[in-house]
Order: C-alpha cells, then structure tokens, then sequence
C-alpha cells in the first residue's frame, strides 16, 4: 500500500513538473541566489573587478588553448601576459580607474587583451561602433570622455577615423593605431598590476560602455555595470549557455562593440572557455572555421542564420562540431529548417538590449520551445505577474492607452500581448543613457498599476502563452494600421519568408498620398536562380492564404542588394524613407496589387503609377 501510494504521489509530482516545469523554475531560483551571493562575498572581501576571475581561470590552467583565431592562438598564458602588458601601456599613458579607452577595432585576440588589460587597472573600454563616420563617431567620443582611440581594421575603418582627425584633436582625443604601438608593447611588464588599482570597485560600476544602434537617431551610451560579471562568470556553470561547461568552444564572429558578441565572448574568457573568434561574419568562411576552430557552439545575431540558410546545399553541411547556436532574432520560418539541415541539436534564443532591465533565454531542444523567445514555468510567472506588464498601445501615436477613469494603463491580456513593461529599480535595474537625461527619462514611464510606480518601456510587443512560453510580436514603431487594422510586420515577414525563393523580407508600412494610414510594403532578397522566374502570383496567392486581407502586402521592393546592418539585423530606416515613390528607389524593382488591391498578381509600380496616387485617381 506504502508503496503504490509512493508511486502515485510521485507520478503525481512529475506530472506537475511536467505541466507547470516547477523543477525548472526552481533550478533557476537557485541560480540567481548562487550569483546574488557570489556577488556580495566579492563585495565583502573587496574583490569586484572582473578581472580576478579571468586571473584564476588563467592560473588554472595556462598552457590550454583560449583564444583561436584564423592567424594563430593563443594560451591562458599568453592571454594573461598580453592583457597585463596593456594595463602597463594604459597606466603609462595615463589611464586611471573608471576611465575609458575608446576601442575602434574589428574583432580580434587584441581586443580582448586590450580590454582585459583595462579591467586590470579598474578602467573599461568604450565599445566604439567601427562602421560610424562623422558626426556619430565624434559624438560616441564625447560621450564617453575618453582621450584614447585604440584603432585597428581594414582600410574603410581607418579611413573613417582619418576623416574625422580634426574632430578628435579639438576634443583632445589621442589616436593610436594598432601596428604603431606594437614595438611599446611588447617592452610593458608581463607582471599583474598592482591590487589597489581595483581596491574600492563597485558593482555599478563600468566593465564596458556599449552604444544603441543608433538606426533611429544618434547612438546612445549605455553603461555595462560590473554588477552583470558575476553572472557570466558563472554562465556555463550554471546552464546559462546552450552547452555543458565542460571543454567547450564558442565561436564568434559578431561584432564585439555589440552586446550580444562582446558580452558572450567576455563571459566564455571570465568562465574559462575556450572563445573562437573572427573579425567578422562571412557566409563563405563561417562553415570552414567552424571546422577549423573546432567550436561546439556558435553565436548569431538576427539574420545570420538565414544568410547561412541561403547558401546552396553542401554533402558537409552537417560536417561539424556544433551542437548549438545562441543568439537573438531567428525567425520562426527559419528556425526548424537551420536545425534540419545543419544538424544543430540546440537553438538558444535569447531576448534583451543593450541597454535594457528585461532578459529571457530559451534553450530549445524540441518542438515545445522552438519559436519562443524565452519560457517561464508557473512559479516565475507568479514571481513576476506584475513586474512585467503586458500594456496595450496605440500603433499610432505610440503611446500606452490608459483608462479613462483611473489613468493607470490598460493591462493587455498575456496571451494577446503588448509592449513589455518592467517595473524599476528590479532586479535589473535599467542604468540610464550615460550622459543623457533626456534619453533615459523617456524610457519611463509612470502610474502603471498604481499611482507612482515606475516601469521602463521596452519598446518591443510579445506575449506569453498559457504555457509561459514567450513570442515576439513586434518592435514598437515597427507595427502599423492600415484599413483600420493593427498589421504586425514580423508576422508579415514570417510568411513571405516561408515562400520558396524568398531569402528575406523586410516588412514596413509607408504614407501614401490621400490615404489614412500605412499601406504595407515587403522588400525581398530573393535567391539569385529564381529571381527571372520569381513567380509573383504565387506568393500573393500565398500571402493571401495565411494572412488576413489588410495585412497583405500592397507593394513590394526587389532588393539587388540586402539591406541589413552592421551587427545582421534588418534596417527598415532607409525603405521607410524612401516609401514607394520610384523617383527615390533607383536600384530596386517597385511591384504592386495593382489600383484597387484586387489583382492576382503583383505588377511593376511605375511612375505614372505614383503619381496617380498622388492625384488621388486610385483608391487602394
């Protein structure tokens, strides 16, 4: 009797672990506790700097490889000494403590050294965006009051710092390229600096200054606070990462000055992994150093996985040591067919910003979690049920609605969605725009659910389903009305994505003369093989099927060329400003339904087209 009632009780129990993933949710209770604690026993015993923890993992085990690169690698060893030997460089140019060193580099071995040598001395580096120019560039410098540039790249990078010398010299900024300095180097002490260069450091204070995209405006300075070090320091250790931490290898080839590549590649050198690094992604050579590097993991950023997707089918394209990919921005039409094909066992989609207080990691294995963006059992979602808050907007303005009668915000079912609420100071408090009161204040917002609270305004649209899985819907800005209808470009693109011969769609809305609302415009990238016999009404036959009438594109934009940006995600701010007048898209092919939406099939856009609509003759 004991024991059928033991055998009930606990196929009683795993059915509710099952259902509600309790022991997961505790398993990640415990480790937010362990790194809550390993951060206060370094404030105790006055050791916060990062840099202890790359010291010991260094120490542990100096002849293993750390660093990979496609011209050589390097030793724990080799990296401690290289890393002591730019805090020396540093500290003799007149570095102190919690200034910055702006870096202008393309990924490499001595980037991470450089920054390493600046944790060393209780300084940190400003992760300057290498594709800027102008008056971005010089604005990123000021913003972080640095008087040192590190420079080193091609050609177009150091041509960009040249053409703005005159910019740095009036604000007293000294520019040191790479190979000039290498002899200077080479003559520093390999000895540790001296501990009292990071005595008195505290959590809040700066590891790194990243810097929004700055696609909508001039990019903006976000502080990375010491604080977020003792989490990648225990990343791996503690299922942070996709794979088990023991003798693995994660290969990197996003920009370092972006979060997602700076911040993982930190966190495998604080843990003690081995980080394979490239100075760039190439669709043609990712494969081949997966190989080479021998990297079990791989990190990805938007679009990525869908360029590598595009490229024709290889016998070797499950010819690998992968296992997993993590990143930010799959896209459901491309998730399962990169796992099908390249045989990747895990896909860890992960969601956050650069700046932002709102971090969700989904490790996925199995059909349950393919898609969602992050997955929370139901001893979380009780955790936060009003940390996080789902808030219906108005796609127009932008603005949260809020109730007439109480003038606190209208609370969207979780299941429908809406922008992401998250209440401050949290457990990841957001830390402001450096420098910029006036950024940081609009990302508040206050009298959420009561009078006087205050929350951060994510900017971006999800919802979380019974299950608490959660899906992105849409940044804010990103979605549209047309017709009187709210049209979610990601679900838009999903579809058209799915069409065969559609690399890419990058979906937005656009003004038309003498209509109310945005019309929806679809760029495409289509496969090179197809793009003579691209079969147009197909795909609107297509689109019609799965989408609604007032979210099917009116116009489409063939793109000769992809549109993504720096760091692989998709840049709308050129097509929306172009819209769909021909006399602004030279390169591109403009198509339409034509006149009155009812065609079955999409036809060339023409001027005489355009200007139609400018006369008000057609009515779409």
């Amino acid at each position: 009797m004991a024991l059928a009632t033991a055998a009930a009780l606990a196929t009683g129990l795993a059915y509710l672990d099952a259902k509600y993933h309790l022991s997961k949710d505790m398993s990640a209770m415990r480790a937010h506790r362990a790194i809550v604690n390993s951060r206060s026993a370094a404030v105790k015993n006055d050791r916060v700097s990062p840099y202890h923890a790359f010291a010991a993992s260094a120490t542990r085990n100096p002849t293993a490889e750390a660093i990979w690169t496609r011209t050589g690698s390097y030793t724990w060893a080799d990296v401690l000494t290289q890393s002591h030997r730019y805090a020396h460089f540093f500290l003799a140019r007149g570095v102190r403590r919690e200034e910055f060193v702006a870096l202008c580099m393309q990924n490499s071995a001595d980037y991470i050294f450089a920054w390493l040598g600046l944790l060393a001395i209780g300084a940190a580096p400003a992760m300057i965006n290498h594709n800027l120019a102008d008056e971005a560039l010089l604005g990123c410098l000021r913003t972080s009051k640095a008087k040192i540039i590190l420079v080193d790249g091609n050609e177009e990078l150091l041509k960009r710092v040249a053409d703005v010398q005159e910019g740095f010299q009036s604000q007293g900024v000294t520019t040191l390229h790479l190979p000039d300095i290498r002899d200077e180097l080479s003559r520093m002490s390999s000895s540790a600096p001296e501990d009292a260069l990071r005595k008195g450091l505290r959590p809040g204070d700066p590891m790194a200054l990243f810097y929004t995209s700055g696609t909508t405006g001039m990019p903006k300075a976000c502080i990375l606070p010491i604080a977020a070090s003792f989490s990648l320091i225990r990343s791996n250790e503690l299922g942070l990462h996709p794979v088990s931490p023991k003798n693995e290898r994660c290969y990197v080839c996003m920009p370092f000055y972006h979060g997602t590549g700076g911040i993982t590649m930190l966190s495998q050198i604080l843990c003690g992994s081995t980080v394979c690094v490239a100075p760039k992604f190439s669709a043609s050579s990712f494969w081949p150093d997966i190989r080479a590097s021998k990297a079990t993991w791989f990190l990805y950023v938007g679009e990525t996985l869908r360029y590598l997707l595009a490229a024709p089918p290889s016998p070797d394209d499950k010819a690998h040591t992968a296992r997993a990919a993590y990143g930010n921005g799959c896209r459901p039409d491309v998730w399962t067919r990169f796992q099908a094909r390249f045989g990747i066992d895990t896909l860890g989609e992960f969601y956050n910003s650069t700046e932002g207080p709102l971090a969700l990691r989904n490790l996925a294995r199995g059909e349950f979690l393919a898609h969602a963006v992050g997955h929370l059992g139901l001893l979380m979602r009780w955790r936060y049920r009003d940390q996080y808050v789902f808030a219906a907007v108005d796609p127009d303005t932008g603005e949260v609605w809020r109730d007439a009668k109480t003038g606190l915000v209208v609370r969207s079912p979780h299941q429908v969605g809406g922008e992401v609420l998250v209440v401050m100071p949290g457990e990841r408090p957001f830390p402001g725009y450096y420098g910029d009161e006036k950024a940081t204040e609009k990302k508040y917002i206050r009298d959420v659910l009561k009078k006087g609270d205050l929350y951060y305004r994510t900017g971006d649209a999800m919802r979380m389903d019974a299950d608490g899985r959660w899906f992105f819907l849409d940044r804010l800005g990103d979605t549209f009305r047309w017709k009187g209808e709210n049209v979610s470009t990601a679900e838009v693109a999903q579809v058209l994505g799915a069409y065969p011969g559609v690399h890419e769609a990058v979906v937005y809305g656009v003004e038309l003369p003498c209509h109310d609302g945005k019309a929806g415009a679809a760029a495409l990238h289509l496969d090179p093989s197809a793009r003579d016999k691209f079969d147009y009404a197909g795909l609107l036959k297509h689109a019609r099927s799965k989408l609604p009438k007032y979210a099917v594109p009116i116009f489409l934009r063939i793109l000769q060329n992809q549109t993504a940006s720096h760091n692989n995600k998709q840049n709308k701010a050129p097509l929306k400003r172009d819209g769909v007048d021909p006399r602004k898209v030279q390169i591109d092919q403009l198509f339409w339904i034509e006149k009155t939406g009812k065609g079955q099939t999409y036809v060339p856009f023409r001027q005489q087209d355009w200007d139609g609509l400018v006369a008000g003759k057609a009515k779409l």
